[in-house]
């Protein structure tokens, strides 16, 4: 997100649900705003002020809400870091869909870029790893889930090796 946006958490929740109500009716209400965040008409009313001001969303009472383009790119940002965080959550810590989208939420308001990019870089590493990818997130859960690791390493790392040169050999 450019540096020159300094956004409320409360505002960044704001940006990211016009933006998913856009994406699904083209433009977004401030009823449909409201209803999704649980959150009052008039606590709606400031918030889109506050956006419009910064010039991240066309506002005018009673009519449409949509994005400017320097809004769309606030958005996506804010949407950036909650899908990497929530990823991570799942894919990497295993926990549970539900647990990860809340912890998302709320980390992805204050996580430093640096640590977001690193986050998706770590994910995507994981993936692709002939060392990790899923036998390594699945030796992750199971040692949360029973907190002991499997009983014999010498045994889960030739079983890697003989998964990794099946799969090569199949290719």
């Amino acid at each position: 997100m450019p540096d020159t946006i300094n956004l409320s958490a409360s505002l960044e929740d704001y940006i990211e649900t016009i933006f998913h109500i856009i994406t699904e009716k083209q433009v977004a209400r401030g009823k449909e705003i409201a209803s999704r965040l649980k959150v009052s008409r008039a606590s709606v009313t400031e918030a889109l002020r506050a956006l419009s001001k910064k010039g991240l969303i066309n506002y005018a009472p009673y009519e449409v809400i949509t994005l400017t383009d320097k809004g769309r790119v606030v958005a996506e940002d804010v949407i950036r870091r909650h899908e990497a965080l929530k990823d991570f959550f799942i894919k990497v810590l295993a926990i549970d869909e539900a647990i990860a989208e809340d912890g998302a939420c709320k980390i992805e308001h204050s996580a430093p870029p640096e640590i977001i990019d690193r986050l998706i870089r770590f994910v995507k590493f994981i993936e692709i790893c002939p060392r990790g990818g899923q036998d390594l997130i699945k030796g992750f859960t199971e040692y949360c889930d029973k907190d002991k690791t499997r009983d014999n390493c010498e045994d889960c790392v030739s079983q890697c090796i003989d998964d990794f040169n099946k799969s090569k050999a199949s290719s």
